[in-house]
């Protein structure tokens, strides 16, 4: 073949066999270019970690940004303020110090559930915090909210319940079952004005039919045969609702809500990873939003990986962490909250409260990997030689005093089973805008197809087009 222009258009796809695609895409996210550009796709990096402020304890559980103005974290057992200085204020404590919580709020109170048998709130105007009381409380994994009414599930039952509209107290007659299957309720959720009542193997869209009993009803003949594996894995975003699915055909499947039906986003490749984890019922997730796209953050904990669904473009990326030893891990972020123009999360670990950040380049200080790999060439079994390949990348913007920074290649000749020794090029001085990052002398391939692979870290502005690529076969 001679010479070529290589633009990668799709996302992260890694197939169980190693004959089919092959790509890999690391805290990039895809943008469509308009169509007279030399390349359709630029890939830009995620969103970086900028550290606002620390929390007396470790772990943060849960964000939220309430109806008057305040920003609310569950960090351990602790219940904080966020102040605009970032300095935390206890309000406080749960009976409980590890996993998700969910907060929601109808004006009055602050609801807090972690999927125990206590429930807490806060009253907004004078964050009186108590226990919720009262016997038609029974706990909850998740709190949603429609027209003044709080709406839990109760955990080990068919069943969910309802606050009154604009109170914190509860009728026993409230509540009603999940009544199109016999599995328990998971997790109550709002979106478009409906709810959405998920099981552990199926779902039912429900809404506000204003009765004088229990105000809800489902509606008429919805069914969806696919529940949800995690109640902490549902995340809203536009009209729709986004989750982690189970049910008696199979788990590991990411759904979307269309209307009252559900869409699959996860590819068949991403699906059979997940299958490979150790648990997807401690999945967690979250939704936000970055210059235009619209992304659902998916993590899970035991299998330290964290997964990323941009809605744009309707193609998935992984955010990893890079520690000292260069291993990637899940995210940071444990939970997100939208407060006062800024996007904030906290971290899993420790107490620090990030601002996500396009104009940051990496992770609270630290470098951030940045990956991607795109498939096999195909050579029809030909050996083919590789004279030259150029990565079209934005360059330049490197510190006054920095050293240059580096773009790594490597590549597989065996399909993704074994790799060569990366070489590095330079991303250009400070101001060396038109410099190229090219590799000459690449090798023969033996007929199997390569696969390249570039990565970089770096703490500065990045963009990745694509690659031009020269290269001779011989039959």
């Amino acid at each position: 073949m001679a010479g070529m222009k290589g633009a990668l258009t799709t996302g992260a796809y890694q197939s169980r066999s190693v004959i089919a695609a092959n790509q890999r895409c690391v805290n990039l996210y895809a943008e469509q270019n308009p169509a007279d550009s030399e390349f359709p796709v630029t890939h830009y990096p995620t969103p970086g970690l900028i550290r606002r402020g620390v929390a007396p304890l470790r772990g943060f559980r849960g964000l939220y940004s309430a109806s008057n103005g305040e920003l609310y974290a569950v960090v351990a057992s602790k219940l904080y303020t966020v102040d605009v200085d970032w300095s935390f204020t206890e309000r406080g404590t749960l009976q409980t110090d590890v996993g998700p919580v969910s907060m929601r709020d109808n004006s009055l109170f602050l609801v807090i559930v972690d999927g125990s048998s206590i429930g807490y709130q806060l009253d907004l105007s004078n964050h009186d915090f108590s226990k919720i009381g009262g016997e038609a409380f029974y706990g909850s994994n998740r709190v949603a909210l429609i027209d003044d009414f709080l709406l839990f599930n109760q955990p080990g039952t068919r069943q969910f319940y309802a606050s009154g509209a604009l109170s914190e107290t509860f009728d026993p007659l409230d509540i009603a079952a999940k009544n199109g299957s016999s599995d328990k309720t998971v997790a109550v959720e709002v979106a478009n004005r409906t709810i959405w009542v998920f099981g552990e193997k199926t779902t039912e869209v429900w809404y506000n039919a204003g009765a004088s009993d229990f105000a809800f009803a489902r509606y008429p003949g919805t069914f969806i045969e696919y529940g949800c594996k995690s109640a902490a894995s549902i995340a809203s975003a536009d009209t729709s609702v986004y989750w982690l699915g189970a049910g008696d055909r199979g788990e590991g499947i990411v759904f979307r809500s269309d209307q009252m039906s559900a869409l699959a986003i996860s590819t068949p490749a991403l699906s059979d990873e997940l299958r490979t984890y150790p648990r997807l019922d401690d999945a967690i997730a979250y939704t936000h939003q970055a210059d235009g796209h619209m992304f659902y953050v998916l993590t899970f904990p035991t299998a330290d990986k964290t997964w990323c669904y941009d809605l744009s473009t309707k193609q998935w990326h992984e955010r990893l962490w890079m520690d000292d030893e260069g291993d990637l891990h899940r995210h940071r972020s444990s939970c997100f909250a939208q407060w006062r123009g800024r996007q904030l999360v906290g971290d899993w670990e420790n107490g620090n409260l990030y601002e996500l950040s396009l104009d940051a380049f990496d992770d609270d200080g630290k470098d951030r990997l940045h990956l991607r790999s795109w498939p096999n060439i195909g050579n029809e079994g030909d050996l083919i030689t590789y004279d030259r390949l150029i990565m079209d990348m934005e360059v330049g913007h490197a510190g006054v005093n920095d050293p240059e920074p580096q773009v790594r290649l490597r590549w597989s000749d065996t399909r993704g089973r074994t790799w060569g020794t990366p070489v590095s090029r330079g991303l250009g001085a400070r101001g060396e805008f038109g410099r190229r990052a090219q590799f000459n002398a690449l090798g023969t391939d033996k007929g199997m197809g390569r696969i390249f692979e570039v990565s970089w870290s770096t703490k500065v502005k990045t963009a990745l087009n694509g690659f031009y690529l020269k290269a001779v076969g011989e039959a």
